[in-house]
């Protein structure tokens, strides 16, 4: 709960407009030097992230880590990574709600029928418990179940809270085999830490990334839409690269950026 406070005063698109006001501020009431500065920062950053593609720059690299999956022959199982949903707004209106991951949950439809003897497994809880009236995994039940994805071989980790968790719990539960071979689920950028930490496990997963954000040309990377959105992308990006650095750090990754091992 701490760190996901922490990311929430200190991504970029805050610390901008933090500099902005505090750098007008100081400029308005004392004139000093250090509120222009803070003003050119803040506003500065605010502007070149409006010009230029910022967000998707930094994010290509994550997204062009792990190519789409080549669907093997055989699946023993699914894991599909939390953080596609929203339950607080799904409490509100009673009717599942999901958020711009949104292809994790539909990959995870796809390879069901892909492989119907596949275990499909959720992972998710809650990033902040005590602010969650209900978990992501009665979530992602309801949805799958309205898709027509039920039955005993669809399974729900409710408890983890963040990746390490979805790793850590899901293991537990499902016990993979040596020679199983387990597909993991998850957005393009988040790909490259979530294979870390299955592999700091000994879980070797076939990477599955989804939702990618950042276009391979540079007519997609100057078409995507407003300051909001350009801003939201470079908050993503920076909090992937982020946590690559804080997970291999705490030794929960084995590499700084883990990448595709050869023949897998």
């Amino acid at each position: 709960m701490l760190s996901k406070l922490l990311w929430m005063l200190l991504r970029p698109s805050t610390l901008l407009l933090l500099a902005s006001c505090l750098g007008a501020l100081l400029l308005a009431r004392y004139s000093s030097r250090t509120g222009r500065a803070l003003l050119l920062v803040g506003l500065g950053g605010l502007v070149l992230c409006f010009v230029l593609p910022v967000g998707q720059w930094i994010a290509l690299p994550l997204e062009r880590r792990f190519p789409p999956l080549d669907p093997p022959p055989r699946v023993d199982g699914v894991v599909v990574l939390g953080g596609a949903v929203e339950t607080t707004l799904t409490a509100d209106w009673g009717l599942p709600a999901l958020n711009d991951a949104a292809e994790r949950m539909t990959e995870a439809v796809r390879l069901a029928r892909l492989y119907p003897q596949a275990r499909i497994v959720f992972t998710g809880g809650s990033s902040m418990p005590a602010l969650s009236r209900i978990s992501e995994s009665e979530v992602a039940r309801r949805l799958w179940a309205e898709l027509g994805l039920e039955g005993p071989r669809v399974l729900f980790e409710p408890h983890s809270r963040n990746t390490w968790e979805n790793a850590l719990f899901t293991r537990e539960m499902v016990h993979p085999q040596p020679g199983e071979r387990w597909v993991l689920v998850t957005s393009a950028q988040h790909m490259p830490r979530s294979v870390g930490i299955f592999r700091q496990l000994g879980w070797e997963v076939l990477p599955d990334p989804v939702g990618f954000k950042a276009g391979l040309h540079p007519v997609t990377w100057w078409s995507s839409g407003t300051l909001g959105q350009r801003l939201q992308d470079l908050d993503l990006a920076l909090h992937e690269w982020s946590g690559l650095v804080a997970y291999r750090l705490m030794g929960r990754t084995g590499a700084l950026f883990p990448a595709p091992r050869p023949g897998g």
